[in-house]
């Protein structure tokens, strides 16, 4: 059986691809801050650990990994998803101490997990695994309001590039997902606050499942990158 880790499992994407892995037969290691919402979501689930971590702490995330290899014996895929918006403001509304909230989730979130499941999966027997970063349509194009997040998503394709290199030794692929307007639970807020003109939306569960698929593939074969996004957004042809 193979094993997964997500961050971020409690809600949104992270919470619909953990269970579409679990629906596919996987082990499903679910990390997020509140263990309330673990509990409620993935509690009497013999495939899933919930594993209650903040990803900005370095030694919750090194702790939770070894959690789950110590339960599944190897970890094969990370799906590295936690992340925040922030407060939607120019920059001259942006308070420091709100741009490092959003940095250090976003962003350092992000090195700790990665670092952790590469740890794991180059001194693993057999050697290797798949890490899936979550990007944004914001790595492609911002919204009005999003400097800070879209500054890191900006630096999580330059992650998703670097690890794709410094992986191939190892046999430790990383792809990157650029998900548009999956309808979480943030986006229906969106959408019931403009009934007369919502945003172009899609079923979230059709990212978990891109998700999936990405994770599915042998390790000869990688997604780089793959955007999904509800049809009628507008184009965002990389410049």
């Amino acid at each position: 059986m193979k094993t997964i880790l997500i961050t971020g499992a409690s809600s949104g994407i992270g919470l619909a691809t953990a269970q579409a892995f679990l629906k596919a037969g996987w082990q499903v290691g679910c990390l997020a801050r509140r263990a309330d919402a673990l509990s409620a979501a993935f509690g009497g689930t013999d495939s899933a650990m919930i594993l209650p971590a903040d990803v900005t702490d370095e030694a919750a995330v090194d702790a939770a990994v070894d959690q789950l290899v110590a339960r599944t014996g190897r970890l094969d895929v990370l799906f590295n998803n936690a992340g925040t918006f922030g407060r939607a403001d120019t920059i001259d509304g942006i308070t420091l101490e709100e741009w490092r909230a959003v940095v250090d989730l976003n962003l350092t979130g992000m090195f700790l997990a990665a670092r952790a499941a590469f740890r794991q999966m180059r001194r693993q027997d057999p050697q290797g695994g798949r890490i899936i970063n979550n990007g944004s349509i914001s790595a492609h194009v911002p919204r009005e309001g999003s400097l800070a997040y879209t500054a890191t998503k900006h630096a999580v394709t330059g992650m998703t590039r670097t690890l794709s290199l410094d992986g191939r030794a190892f046999d430790i692929a990383c792809g990157q997902i650029d998900i548009g307007n999956a309808r979480t639970d943030l986006l229906q807020g969106i959408i019931d606050a403009n009934p007369t003109a919502p945003p172009p939306s899609m079923d979230v569960e059709h990212a978990a499942q891109a998700v999936l698929n990405m994770a599915l593939l042998p390790p000869e074969a990688n997604v780089q990158f793959m955007t999904i996004m509800a049809t009628k957004m507008p184009y965002i042809g990389r410049g």
